[in-house]
């Protein structure tokens, strides 16, 4: 707890309990125990409060595992033709064995495969993905993704020369 919630329970409502307690058994007056009850449950109830918004609100630390899967553009960031085309065209997976595939693809079908392999950092608490791809590179892939994490899931950002930011997310290639 933050020094202000100690300083809360010590200051005011340590006295005041005492207070409405002393009173309680002096008086039998139910008021004072009512009263008493009233405010510790309401302490109670914003602690469980905090604890849910906690838990709902922070961001996912990411593991090894997380990142295994398919990935695919995501057009909800900048939807419009630009999107449209990226999505149609890259996609990428990375498996359990460490191993990626970026796919260059045309129509729906797959015309190039750039390999090679992952690994993870944990310079925090939450881990990061290297890439290590093989030759012939490609713009698509040559930087290190940058992550942005919610409360439920992630995407990766790509930075490329030609093509600005691509933003991926995971899930499944379908057609538009």
């Amino acid at each position: 707890m933050g020094i202000g919630f100690n300083l809360l329970i010590i200051l005011i409502l340590l006295p005041l309990t005492i207070i409405l307690l002393t009173g309680w058994l002096i008086t039998r007056k139910v008021i004072y125990g009512k009263t008493l009850g009233l405010i510790w449950l309401a302490i109670f109830g914003l602690y469980i409060l905090t604890l849910v918004m906690h838990t709902l609100t922070k961001k996912k630390l990411l593991k090894k595992d997380d990142f295994y899967g398919h990935y695919i553009i995501n057009k909800s960031f900048f939807p419009g033709k630009d999107a449209d085309w990226q999505y149609d065209s890259f996609q990428f997976e990375i498996k359990e064995n460490d191993s990626l595939y970026f796919y260059i693809m045309d129509a729906g079908k797959i015309v190039n495969t750039i390999s090679g392999t992952i690994k993870t950092v944990k310079p925090y608490q939450s881990q990061r993905l290297i890439l290590n791809v093989r030759q012939p590179r490609s713009h698509l892939i040559d930087s290190i993704p940058t992550i942005y994490r919610d409360s439920w899931n992630f995407y990766l950002v790509f930075h490329s020369p030609k093509f600005g930011n691509m933003y991926y997310k995971k899930g499944k290639w379908k057609p538009r």
